[in-house]
């Protein structure tokens, strides 16, 4: 995919979000506006060849013409080219974590043509008396959204849904502690390698009105759910289709009302334990949050806001907290206070 989004302003970065099943770039000006941005399906599992030569070749082949027109912009990259199966590793930091932060820990790769590229590191959180947390890529994402309002930066609740949903507390522009759930996974192995997934047709779809209804009775089973009752009531997946009290095509529906429910409810009592006031936001596919939007409806909790793609955003203001930018450009919101 490539997107020419404006060319009336002059070049100022070049932004890599690198996942694990996508590379996306973002031609962007010295006031954080994306000029031109591309996609393909070169993630970090899916290179043209293996090793630092496929990096290289999914770079050249997305924005090559990018590089050689432009020789002297900084090049940035965020998400999970700086892990250990990435580029090169760019290790944790640890929380609180700011735009500041993840720049001065930031890791560095050369391509074959020379050209230097700055990558973000991920987030470790690692409370005492519990186990640790990780995020790579959704810190960059958060810098995007912080910058975007200065209220939030001082205090906000971030949930973030996805493969491994993240509920992230920010302070001070800082990252000060987050929380992992992997909704999105245990959907996608209940529905494709278990029992669960056997009455779900692959060829038909629900109504609308089936699909809202059988969110709803996940999402109330959630709510009214007591300690340890998951298990249980994920079995209700097959009996309601058994029983023929629920279409069939209405029962991945059903699955996923429930384990977004019961992330909810978990996610909730962070906010709970927050400041009055603080504002929850969310970031991530229009879809999926919009999903999310309504079971938080069901909670009685609506977000502040709902916001889509933030990482070119985040990626500038990380290329900016390094000092790659020139004089001028739009300063990092997401900073030591």
């Amino acid at each position: 995919m490539d997107r020419n989004l404006n060319s009336s302003t002059e070049p100022a970065l070049i932004a890599l979000d690198w996942g694990t099943s996508s590379l996306r770039g973002f031609l962007m000006d010295g006031g954080a506006r994306v000029l031109a941005e591309r996609a393909s399906a070169h993630g970090i599992q899916n290179l043209p060849q293996p090793g630092p030569a496929g990096f290289d070749a999914a770079l050249a082949a997305l924005c090559g013409d990018w590089l050689d027109a432009h020789p002297g912009l900084p090049v940035v990259a965020g998400g999970m080219v700086g892990s250990a199966q990435g580029w090169v590793e760019a290790p944790y930091v640890t929380t609180p974590a700011d735009a500041t932060t993840l720049a001065d820990r930031a890791a560095r790769v050369e391509t074959a043509s020379g050209r230097r590229i700055l990558i973000a590191p991920g987030v470790l959180h690692d409370p005492a008396g519990a186990p640790p947390d990780v995020m790579r890529g959704e810190e960059i994402q958060i810098a995007g959204a912080l910058a975007e309002n200065a209220d939030w930066a001082r205090n906000a609740c971030i949930a973030m849904p996805g493969t491994h949903s993240k509920w992230v507390r920010v302070t001070d522009g800082r990252i000060t502690a987050f929380s992992s759930y992997m909704t999105g996974e245990l959907f996608a192995v209940l529905k494709t390698h278990s029992l669960l997934g056997r009455l779900m047709p692959a060829d038909r779809e629900a109504s609308p009105e089936d699909e809202a209804a059988a969110f709803a009775v996940g999402i109330r089973a959630a709510q009214s759910a007591g300690p340890g009752d998951l298990p249980h009531q994920l079995f209700a997946t097959r009996t309601l289709g058994l029983t023929r009290r629920m279409p069939a095509e209405a029962l991945a529906h059903y699955l996923s009302g429930l384990l977004i429910g019961h992330e909810l409810r978990s996610g909730l009592a962070l906010l709970a334990g927050m400041q009055a006031g603080t504002p929850l936001l969310l970031i991530g596919a229009p879809a999926l949050c919009s999903r999310y939007g309504r079971g938080l409806a069901a909670f009685g909790v609506t977000p502040a806001a709902q916001l889509g793609n933030t990482a070119p955003r985040g990626l500038f203001q990380f290329a900016a907290a390094a000092g790659l930018l020139a004089t001028g450009t739009t300063p990092s919101t997401m900073s030591a206070p």
